[in-house]
């Protein structure tokens, strides 16, 4: 028995057919006994089926209904004599615990049609019309138009108990959504288990390897639980199945060449099979037949295996285990070593892209409206280890956002190299670094370099590029080109040094790293910033990261800095402090080490905060009217008083409390309210609690602004 689509009127195999939830029914029906009083009650969710009923079955440890095993009721309309019979893959706790038995029309039914060899009744045609088996009644109608009639038939005879709401599965194409009907058919199996048994093995012995790991699960599954694999297909295309029928004396010839004779009569009246195979079927054999196996070429020797193989999650099965199996039983060997799985891109809204919701993003349109590079950025970025891709249109502009950004970057750089002259060597290389900004970003570099290495070979890609991109965006252009254009700006040679040994040769090192997600603009950058052996980035070679360059005290000190800028430049943000005024900085600590690398640097806080003073001690107390910041060990205090007006900032901030609060309040009478909670789709619910999370910590943070205005 089959899975037949009737609208494209095929065969389909199990994995070709995909599972809905249906909202049905469950139909109570009589079926009377032959003789004597009384009814034996089955319950289905397809009526139509009934009507090719060739048993009754029951479980044999169903108390119920011994007495009755071994006599016969007759199928309701069409009054045909059915047995009762026994049979252990009837769940007693099932419905009523007895189960028509349909063997044309259901897979479970045909295995018990068999074992009680049972008679084939074909009352659903290819067609999914009803067979003239049917009755005279209900001949020619569509199953569904059927399955109403019947109904109302079985409700006007009486003989329907009662009908229950019921969700139950269906199998539907995968092509067009029609539901499939179970069909005794004549088709071509490949028997598969000899197959699986040796893909399992190899998966097992970690030859081939998946990545991310927890879809070695559901491979095992399939391969576990595998079935023949029905390989022929009722369609005008494709390849025809390589079997011929001799007219003479019914031969069946299988041959990879066009026989011209009968191999047992000689005949020369041979007919090929008009089915076609299975796609997959040719698909499977994709690592090695394009390379024109089963010759030995240089190709094939060179080829195979290959190393990866990037594949979605959707054809894990479908294509992904059979090309294992195929490859390892027909040339012996493992056609990959790594499997990388990755997510399907759906819409915002989280629905697979298709052509009937017309909710897909043309790429060639986002590549012209964006770049190539963006693109590519943005579809890395958001790919999380075979996770779905929620995808809107807006999304690539973060890959357009950094791309405008390592090109500022770059002018940054090339205006600057033509105003300095070149000194000494290339620190990377070789030479000491005295400024912590230099060290800082070394190494930096380095240890961006290795993650990225890491998570690169461990297929984590938008992890390696996440990495990079936090390098590139924050600590080389927000913090180390800052502080280096103020380094310029003094024009001395040192900061010269910086720029032509540090800085640039750290942005083309970058471009190596980011060269594989980005390959065009990093080509274009890096043919202009000299020096370069190669004829191109995609050539060079990037050599390897440098432990010698990782220096965690220089990261270490360099945050610390870093981390009370932040503080500031947020205490300025949030307290609506103009730019032009200058402020004062009070830092408690009792940490000697901490201070003395603030004292060291003082530069960058007083140019990166616009700070003019700063006082620190174990000693410091806070002055009245003083925001206040804590990281670990550290206090920080910056007195308002004369950089803002109080009396009008406390106005301001308790005007946007008010405000915040009465957002609350209006997000919470939604999130409680039932029909809200009902009718709205499940991503705006979800952007309500966000924004709730977000304006709860907005309050908190204008309320603690508000006590230290409020301070006397």
């Amino acid at each position: 028995i089959v899975n037949w689509c009737p609208f494209h009127k095929t065969a389909l195999s199990d994995e070709e057919v995909k599972h809905a939830e249906k909202q049905g029914n469950f139909w109570y029906i009589y079926y009377p006994m032959t003789e004597g009083d009384g009814s034996i009650t089955v319950a289905t969710t397809r009526p139509e089926t009934m009507l090719g009923d060739t048993a009754i079955a029951v479980s044999p440890q169903d108390e119920r209904y011994k007495h009755l095993v071994g006599k016969t009721v007759q199928l309701p309309i069409l009054n045909r004599t059915l047995p009762i019979i026994t049979d252990d893959f009837v769940d007693a706790k099932f419905g009523t615990g007895a189960v028509k038995v349909t063997p044309a029309h259901d897979p479970n039914d045909f295995e018990i049609g068999r074992r009680h060899d049972l008679p084939y009744v074909v009352v659903i045609d290819e067609s999914g019309k009803m067979t003239a088996e049917a009755g005279a009644l209900f001949e020619g109608l569509d199953r569904f138009e059927c399955r109403n009639k019947l109904v109302a038939e079985l409700e006007k005879r009486g003989l329907l108990e009662k009908t229950e709401n019921h969700t139950y599965s269906i199998g539907i194409c995968y092509r067009c959504s029609t539901v499939i009907e179970p069909l005794l058919s004549d088709q071509w199996f490949l028997k598969m288990a000899p197959l699986a048994e040796k893909a399992i093995k190899a998966v097992k012995k970690g030859e081939i390897t998946f990545y991310p790991k927890k879809w070695e699960k559901d491979f095992f599954y399939w391969m576990e639980n595998i079935r023949d694999w029905c390989i022929s297909r009722q369609l005008w295309w494709g390849h025809r199945v390589p079997v011929w029928y001799c007219k003479t004396c019914g031969e069946i010839i299988a041959s990879p060449e066009n026989p011209v004779h009968c191999r047992k009569c000689n005949s020369n009246t041979l007919k090929q099979d008009e089915d076609v195979l299975d796609t997959w079927f040719s698909s499977w054999l994709w690592p090695f037949s394009t390379l024109n196996w089963p010759k030995n070429t240089p190709e094939m020797k060179y080829f195979y295996p290959t190393s990866v193989l990037v594949s979605g999650y959707d054809i894990l099965f479908f294509w992904i285990a059979r090309m294992i199996m195929a490859g390892l039983w027909f040339t012996g060997k493992k056609p990959f070593n790594s499997v990388y799985i990755t997510g399907m891109i759906k819409d915002e809204l989280g629905r697979i892209m298709t052509k009937s919701l017309g909710n897909g993003i043309d790429p060639l349109e986002m590549v012209e409206k964006y770049g190539a590079d963006a693109v590519r950025y943005s579809l890395i970025a958001l790919s999380t280890e075979g996770q779905d891709i929620k995808l809107s249109r807006q999304k690539f502009e973060m890959g357009r956002n950094f791309a405008n950004k390592i090109w500022n970057a770059y002018r940054f750089l090339k205006m600057k190299e033509s105003e300095v002259t070149p000194h000494g060597s290339d620190v990377t290389e070789s030479g000491t670094i005295e400024d912590l900004s230099d060290r800082w970003i070394l190494s930096r570099l380095h240890s961006t370099w290795r993650t990225a290495f890491e998570k690169f070979n461990q297929f984590k890609l938008n992890e390696a590029l996440n990495a990079i991109y936090n390098f590139l965006w924050h600590d080389y252009c927000d913090w180390y080109v800052e502080i280096l254009k103020d380094r310029l700006n003094g024009r001395n040679s040192e900061a010269s040094a910086s720029l032509m040994n540090v800085a640039l040769p750290t942005f083309k090192k970058t471009m190596e790293m980011l060269h594989p997600f980005m390959p065009f603009i990093t080509e274009e950058i890096w043919q202009n910033i000299a020096p370069h052996g190669a004829e191109s980035i995609m050539i060079t070679n990037p050599g390897n990261y440098s432990e010698g360059f990782i220096a965690a005290q220089s990261e270490k000190d360099m945050m610390l800095i870093q981390q009370i800028i932040y503080s500031v430049r947020n205490v300025r943000g949030e307290m609506n402090v103009p730019p032009a005024k200058k402020a004062q900085l009070i830092i408690k600590c009792s940490k000697m080490d901490k201070l003395e690398v603030i004292r060291k640097h003082l530069d960058y806080i007083f140019r990166l905060s616009g700070i003019e003073k700063v006082d620190m001690g174990p000693d410091m107390v806070k002055p009245p009217q003083s925001a206040t910041v804590v990281i670990p060990e550290m206090e920080i205090y910056i007195p308002l008083a004369g950089l803002i007006n109080i009396e009008e900032e406390h106005k301001r901030l308790s005007k946007e409390v008010a405000r915040l609060k009465n957002q609350i309040r209006s997000i919470k009478s939604n999130l409680s309210n039932k029909e809200f909670l009902k009718k709205a789709p499940a991503n705006v619910v979800e952007k309500e609690h966000e924004k709730l999370d977000t304006f709860a910590g907005n309050v908190e943070k204008l309320q603690n602004n508000l006590i230290a205005l409020e301070e006397q």
